[in-house]
């Protein structure tokens, strides 16, 4: 397998997004600890009865999930006064036996249990009833549905299990999975070779299978769909040994293996349903490659090429049409789940993510791993096309204009050096301190990108998806230039694709950051002092601007397709007569859609809430956007006096929205993008009236 050179650093970066999960290994095992102690409560209280004992299992017992991943809760009971023996010579009297058969047609990883007498040790032959049903060779065999649970209210039944479920607002939310089972403490004669396979790393241990061993084993009451008698069939469960093994995990087999059940929830499940791959296929296979490699593999740095290994293994199972069970190989976990044309498709959409090299992670949206992996792997150089000089000349003068009233030494050296052609501004640097000036415009380089391309792609009347696929791929890469302009603009795009839902997650994950260190650069809104405090951390100039620093949202009329509709006056501000002034201190932003970021982001909450309907949020935004306006300090006034106004007028409060834009007007009367809100109010009126009289 050819590895890119690039998985090595992308793994590093990879491990340390799944930590914002809560995937670190100091939660893992506070997890594993609080449902191990959850097991223990269950006795000690007596929610156990005398007849029964709970276990949990699966991806809570695990520590394998994550609150994205949304994974129910997995209780096992099984009945203590039902003995399932392995062999007879372990019979005593006077208890409720049943012994572990199985012929040439039992499936492999299944079993029937054959009654035997309570006061002596002899199977039952040719006797029905009671629970009891003859198989083909007279066997007394127990039904598989013998524990049985009568119907609860607000249950739903998914083979053996049991879903306990609660409505929250009539909406049905799954609680937990409750499968009932019968406990042998034997280990199954049909799991045998796995004790004595012979394992060239060493994986898992002697001491690990010796433990494992002495679990015993679980029979759950369901039966093989394929076989005719699924009616009397037990399955062999190995939950125990399973649960232990996933215990042995290191960090990175544990995020392994929590990654490709996000990969398979994705990219599978929404594609083929939930039942053909599950998360079990997924742990089988993680189990047979951390068997058959070396341990010196399982390392961070190699997290990707783990990830695909195992994806490469799966595609050779479903090409194989065949998923052997990992304790019992002879077990075919793909029958009646993967067959054609689910194999071929199946196969080719995992080969199709294996030919992407590691992009297709960038699109999980679970705990918005996705993104954050996105914005984590960044190149930190941006080679400039020669056609979008125009493009990067835009963003030079709009970071030189933000930062012309900013105090503070480590903000000199941008205002000298933008103020200059580029060529000079390089001579002026040292290489790492043109490397550091090139890694901030870079961000800034491709939201303006992913703006301009995103309009062009909305202005076609037939929109070319990859165009506008490329584009959102810009607005990611450039989300991280500051505290909120990269991010207000892809919320803005999200919000122009009515994708209400991610767009209310980034603007609340911009009010979370909006500290009072933030450094508020359009307005220059704080002093010294609090500058020297950030400077003094000794923090890189690029993350002083991507932590502490919010600049100005802009927008230039070649953007206007992926600009919102109140904004778009703001291009039209000058008529022809007006002069246009190039000085940055008085009105060089006539032209284009300016806007201060703390009004900005309240202002696109308002839009956002407003169309998800969420009538109470968007009041409390307009709330907010009045607060800035009256108490912080602003550099494009008007325009938020505009916005306020363009949000009351859709509110249907026409005389205030006046009221604001004459406000506006007071301001600034050139210039001025609410002469065409007045205009329009007043031409709403004439409407009104003409339609009274």
């Amino acid at each position: 397998m050819e590895v890119p050179d690039y998985y090595d650093v992308v793994s590093v970066r990879l491990m340390k997004v799944l930590d914002t999960a809560e995937l670190t290994e100091k939660i893992r095992w506070m997890r594993i600890e609080m449902w191990t102690q959850v097991e223990e409560i269950f006795t000690v209280a007596g929610l156990c009865t005398n007849n029964t004992r709970h276990h949990i299992f699966g991806s809570q017992a695990e520590a394998t999930t994550t609150l994205g991943l949304r994974s129910d809760t997995d209780f096992l009971y099984y009945l203590i006064h039902e003995t399932v023996l392995e062999d007879m010579q372990y019979w005593e009297p006077d208890c409720q036996a049943s012994v572990i058969v199985m012929d040439d047609t039992t499936p492999p990883g299944y079993v029937k249990l054959q009654k035997v007498y309570d006061d002596i040790p002899c199977l039952i032959y040719n006797r029905q009833g009671d629970r009891l049903i003859l198989d083909r060779h007279g066997r007394s065999c127990l039904f598989s549905n013998i524990i049985h649970i009568k119907q609860i209210e607000q249950t739903e039944y998914h083979g053996p299990a049991i879903t306990l479920i609660n409505r929250v607002n009539g909406i049905i939310q799954k609680s937990f999975d409750v499968v009932p089972a019968l406990r042998s403490h034997s280990w199954p004669t049909s799991a045998s070779e796995w004790i004595t396979r012979h394992r060239e790393h060493n994986w898992p241990s002697q001491e690990t299978i010796s433990i494992i061993k002495q679990s015993g084993t679980l029979l759950v009451g369901v039966g093989h769909k394929l076989s005719p008698e699924k009616h009397i069939e037990f399955r062999i469960s190995l939950s125990y040994g399973e649960k232990i093994l996933v215990w042995q995990f290191n960090s990175t087999q544990y995020k392994c293996y929590v990654v490709l059940k996000m990969i398979n929830n994705h990219f599978v499940k929404k594609r083929f349903g939930k039942n053909v791959l599950t998360s079990y296929h997924w742990k089988t296979c993680m189990f047979y490659m951390i068997e058959t490699t070396p341990s010196v593999l399982w390392q961070p740095k190699n997290v990707l090429r783990c990830i695909e290994l195992c994806l490469m293994k799966m595609c050779n199972w479903i090409e194989k049409c065949n998923c052997p069970n990992y304790f019992i190989p002879a077990e075919n976990m793909f029958l009646d789940k993967v067959n054609f044309p689910v194999q071929r498709n199946l196969s080719n959409m995992l080969h199709d993510l294996l030919r992407q090299n590691g992009r297709y992670l960038t699109s999980i949206p679970y705990d918005g791993i996705g993104q954050k992996l996105t914005i984590a792997c960044q190149s930190p150089i941006v080679q400039i096309n020669d056609a979008m000089k125009d493009i990067t000349v835009t963003v030079f003068s709009l970071v030189s204009t933000a930062l012309a009233g900013t105090q503070g030494f480590c903000f000199i050296l941008f205002r000298y050096g933008f103020q200059n052609d580029l060529p000079l501004f390089e001579k002026q640097l040292s290489h790492a301190g043109r490397q550091e000036i090139r890694t901030m415009l870079q961000r800034f380089y491709c939201s303006n990108l992913g703006s301009h391309l995103a309009s062009h792609c909305l202005k076609q009347q037939t929109i070319d998806q990859e165009s506008l696929d490329m584009a959102y791929e810009f607005l990611l890469l450039g989300s991280s230039s500051d505290v909120a302009s990269g991010k207000l603009k892809l919320a803005t795009f999200y919000i122009l694709q009515n994708n209400g839902i991610l767009a209310e997650n980034i603007l609340q994950n911009i009010e979370k950051n909006y500290t009072f260190l933030v450094l508020n650069v359009a307005a220059d809104t704080t002093n010294i002092d609090t500058m020297l405090r950030i400077v003094n951390q000794n923090i890189s100039t690029t993350d002083i601007v991507r932590y502490y620093s919010a600049f100005p949202v802009s927008y230039l009329p070649s953007e206007m397709y992926c600009t919102p509709k109140a904004l778009i006056p703001e291009m039209f501000r000058s008529t022809g007569s007006q002069h246009v002034s190039l000085n940055p201190d008085e009105d060089y932003w006539q032209s284009w859609a300016v806007v201060d970021p703390k009004f900005y982001l309240y202002f696109l909450q308002h839009q956002c809430y407003q169309q998800q309907n969420k009538i109470n949020h968007k009041m409390a935004a307009l709330s907010n956007m009045i607060w800035v306006i009256l108490y912080e300090k602003l550099k494009y006034k008007e325009t938020a006096f505009n916005l306020l106004a363009y949000c009351l007028k859709e509110d249907g409060v026409m005389v205030h929205s006046y009221a604001v834009l004459s406000k506006s007007m007071k301001i600034k009367n050139h210039h001025n993008a609410a002469k065409w809100q007045i205009a329009r109010l007043v031409n709403d009126a004439f409407k009104w009236l003409g339609g009274i009289y």
